[in-house]
């Protein structure tokens, strides 16, 4: 576990920053801006946890935002200093337990018949806003790929925690017995 002793090192007062092996990059890499996404994205949900969700978001989100520290530590690595560190990844197993929430809450709010617009209750809205920066984050990953290798599941996760933030979200408002604001599409 990493031990921070000094937060500031002025190192990056140029514009620059390391990444896990040591390398220095701009601070607007194309890396550097998705493991920053990740980053917001996980603040997000903590946003998102600190409004009170149900008990059941609570726990599988803690999970999520361990998870997305992995991420971040995946992403901050170059694909071929991975074998010299020894790093938390994404890997099918963390794609597949995202999968499995998916069912589990969908099968209690049922499937959409209608586009919803993003609110309801707080907790809901705050994991829409928090859907759209993984949607991002995502973007960004691609971007990413097409330049520099990245691991295999991390585009996979991001693409299904999109989804799953989506359903949390709508569990949430169904817990709350908050009813899920409707897309009218002839206003």
């Amino acid at each position: 576990m990493p031990r921070l002793t000094k937060i500031y090192t002025r190192k990056g007062d140029e514009g620059v920053t390391a990444l896990g092996g040591g390398q220095r990059v701009d601070k607007d890499a194309l890396r550097v801006q998705a493991y920053g996404t990740v980053d917001e994205l996980n603040s997000a949900l903590g946003v998102a946890l600190a409004c009170g969700l149900t008990p059941r978001l609570q726990e599988a989100l803690t999970v999520v935002q361990n998870e997305l520290f992995h991420l971040g530590s995946d992403l901050c690595f170059l694909e071929e200093d991975k074998e010299r560190f020894a790093l938390p990844q994404i890997g099918e197993r963390h794609v597949r337990q995202l999968e499995a929430w998916i069912d589990e809450f969908t099968a209690v709010v049922g499937p959409l018949e209608n586009f919803i617009l993003p609110g309801g209750s707080l907790g809901a809205a705050q994991l829409h806003l928090a859907r759209t920066i993984c949607r991002r984050a995502e973007r960004e990953l691609i971007a990413l790929r097409r330049a520099e290798a990245t691991s295999p599941y991390v585009l996979p996760y991001l693409n299904r925690l999109s989804d799953a933030l989506f359903v949390m979200a709508r569990y949430e408002n169904h817990q709350r017995t908050v009813a899920e604001p409707l897309w009218d599409s002839l206003a």
